[in-house]
């Protein structure tokens, strides 16, 4: 990483994209000039700084999806990895812990399935044994109430065969 001379050493971790080399990994990378940092800011992330557009001033990144975005150089970022990596790979164990996690997130948890409810709770509950009973599938124009499983399906069932490779498609 370069500096200009005139560059104020408290801002040494929070510097221009221009400043980076190509390979550089980054973290909490602004989208917008002075937006604070939008991107790759999840426990364990970072985004490579890919290549510069000198003459446009323009910064090619690779997201932690994969994706390659074009952001302008005055755009600033973290140097290196964002803290937490790892977080997932421990296991909750109890119920408790996940109590507590998804508390403080949304209401997500816990999951009960449809067919382990009661018929006045959702449409694939009741019945002697947990079987949906009908079709999965319903009509886009279903009603709230019933619009449950797969929601306008072009298609269901298991996935057969490779992909059709066209002539003339490059990757």
């Amino acid at each position: 990483m370069t500096l200009p001379p005139n560059y104020d050493t408290a801002w040494i971790l929070l510097v221009d994209k221009f400043y980076f080399f190509s390979g550089t990994v980054v973290c909490a990378v602004e989208q917008k000039p002075g937006d604070g940092g939008k991107m790759a800011k999840a426990s364990g992330n970072y985004a490579t700084v890919v290549s510069h557009n000198v003459e446009a001033r323009k910064t090619r990144l690779r997201l932690p999806s994969g994706a390659k975005k074009v952001i302008l150089s005055a755009c600033r970022g973290l140097v290196g990895i964002a803290a937490g990596g790892g977080r997932i790979d421990k296991p909750l164990l109890k119920a408790g812990r996940a109590y507590h996690k998804y508390k403080v997130k949304r209401n997500s948890w816990p999951c009960v399935r449809g067919v382990a409810m009661n018929p006045v709770e959702h449409p694939h509950g009741g019945g002697n044994h947990q079987h949906i009973g009908k079709p999965s599938t319903v009509r886009r124009d279903t009603p709230a109430g019933r619009k449950v499983g797969l929601i306008a399906a072009r298609r269901t069932g298991r996935l057969r065969g490779g992909k059709k490779v066209v002539a003339g498609d490059k990757e």
